[in-house]
């Protein structure tokens, strides 16, 4: 099965899962900014991210939404929050090998042990500061797409 990281040519699909139009902007930056090739989607909530990964509604279409090869995942999310996603996700046959990383302000002790029982890969702190913040998502793109492999996840059943 062949790695992200083996395959030439492939975009790296990042889906952003934030309801903070201001976090979204600067995740876009940061990514357009870097030298990864990164075809970053977004998705304001956790009901959506669902429909997004699931291909339900306006995601149904062929090509409206590919499979992320990473979930950055916000907490504190209207609608659906991120540890409702993260579980929905880790039960998924289809979709539990996704890497998520849990992008949030949160430091409660509850977060960070919750996020992890449910499966989370990795659980960073959103900075205050706008230039860590920058330097926080390039690294990460630096090491789920050059340093780490990852699995190809299998695709939704039609």
């Amino acid at each position: 099965m062949p790695s992200i990281k083996t395959t030439p040519g492939k975009l790296a699909v990042i889906l952003l899962v934030d309801d903070d139009p201001g976090d979204q902007e600067l995740t876009r930056r940061a990514l357009e900014e870097d030298v990864l090739r990164v075809d970053l989607r977004i998705v304001s909530d956790g009901e959506e991210a669902l429909d997004y990964l699931n291909r339900r509604g306006r995601y149904a279409a062929p090509g409206a939404a590919p499979l992320p090869d990473l979930i950055l995942l916000d907490l504190n999310m209207p609608r659906m929050n991120g540890r409702e996603v993260l579980q929905s996700l880790k039960g998924s046959p289809y979709l539990c090998r996704i890497p998520v990383v849990i992008l949030t302000t949160s430091q409660q002790e509850a977060d960070i042990l919750t996020t992890y029982n449910l499966g989370c890969n990795s659980y960073v702190q959103k900075p205050v500061d706008i230039e860590r913040f920058v330097k926080v998502i390039r690294e990460m793109g630096n090491y789920w797409f050059e340093v780490v492999t990852l699995p190809r996840c299998t695709a939704l059943p039609a």
